[in-house]
């Protein structure tokens, strides 16, 4: 037989009941939160952040835009002429666009006709200026350089005004504010007129264009 006697005597811990374990590990899981809503909080401000702003962009267009005050009456509605008939009409053109632009005198061809050559025959001078308006040219004063714009035939204003890039006149409105020009017409049947122009006729229209620059 075996004997202890005289041995020295081992010391053990006793192994933990199930309830035991499972208390331990419930004990340790508030612990485990702990570290890892640190870690987590650690994590949400582990970064710096800035920002600047434009604010929103906006755009809109200019506008180009003319008018008259001739209240679309014609200038001139002149019947039984002769020869050394003469008369001048003013109209005033105002420009209200907001961007710069430039103004030109034309005429088209559709609003030119003539029977018996009396457009060959009449003359028409036309002058750029400042005063006057389309009920009377009372104050009117032309521009120096530049304030004369034609001065020939009726018929020679018809073939070389005929459109914008053809046109007559040095007014460039700059679109800061309203501008007026006014333009003066003066026609003319000198007495030197053919005798075959008798009850002859003669029409033409006028256009002012604005276009930007």
């Amino acid at each position: 037989m075996r004997s202890d006697a005289g041995a020295s005597p081992r010391w053990s811990l006793p192994r933990p009941t199930p309830w035991a374990g499972r208390l331990i590990r419930l004990a340790a899981l508030p612990v485990g939160m702990v570290v890892s809503a640190l870690i987590v909080a650690q994590a949400s401000y582990s970064a710096f952040s800035a920002t600047t702003v434009n604010p929103t962009n906006n755009w809109a267009a200019g506008t180009v835009a003319l008018s008259d005050d001739d209240s679309a009456t014609a200038m001139f509605t002149v019947t039984g002429l002769r020869p050394g008939s003469t008369g001048t009409r003013c109209i005033a053109v105002t420009s209200t666009g907001t961007v710069p632009s430039a103004v030109r005198l034309y005429t088209s061809a559709a609003s030119f006709s003539q029977t018996n050559g009396l457009a060959d025959a009449m003359t028409l001078t036309v002058t750029q200026g400042t005063g006057g308006s389309f009920g009377s040219c009372t104050g009117y004063s032309p521009l120096g350089v530049g304030g004369s714009l034609y001065s020939g035939s009726l018929t020679g204003f018809s073939t070389t005004a005929t459109s914008y890039a053809t046109g007559l006149g040095t007014w460039a409105p700059t679109g800061a504010a309203s501008e007026t020009r006014v333009f003066q017409f003066t026609y003319t049947l000198p007495t030197t007129a053919p005798n075959g122009t008798q009850a002859g006729t003669a029409a033409i229209g006028f256009t002012w264009e604005a276009q930007s620059t």
